[in-house]
């Protein structure tokens, strides 16, 4: 009976502490994988990677990393472009030689879903390559003094 309140008193003083938002140093692997296809920052995994829809934010809101460093140039761009030029160009294909529907019809179908596929994958592979450079510490080349 006289341990009732006094422990339980303690026990709660003794509960753990919050974890603390994973920062620089800290041991936890992000994938960059994961990361840059969920538009999280490369560092944490947690905090955002864009501000607009393809605009980067300056900074993570979780652990500070500046996103100075990513420049995914036309990288996202060529590869939406190879990605839903192929899916496609094979789905028109298959629907012409399949069914051999009229013009009006590939236009009312493949217009769409070259838009849907091209702007629905233009963010996460931008956060990939982002995430890609972080991950591998590109950074824009340089001559040393030797000239190599």
């Amino acid at each position: 009976m006289g341990r009732g309140r006094a422990d339980g008193a303690r026990g709660l003083s003794k509960r753990a502490p919050r974890e603390k938002p994973e920062v620089a140093g800290s041991d936890r692997k992000v994938s960059p994988y994961v990361a840059g296809i969920l538009c999280r920052c490369p560092r944490c995994g947690r905090g955002r990677l864009f501000a607009g829809f393809l605009a980067l934010a300056p900074r993570c809101e979780a652990c500070g990393l500046d996103y100075g460093f990513a420049d995914a140039g036309d990288g996202p761009a060529v590869f939406v472009i190879l990605i839903a030029g192929f899916a496609v160009v094979a789905a028109a294909v298959v629907v012409e030689f399949v069914w051999r529907p009229p013009y009006w019809v590939h236009a009312v179908l493949w217009i769409p879903t070259t838009l849907a596929l091209t702007l629905g994958l233009l963010r996460p592979l931008k956060g990939l390559l982002v995430a890609l450079q972080f991950h591998h510490k590109a950074a824009e080349g340089r001559l040393d003094r030797n000239g190599r």
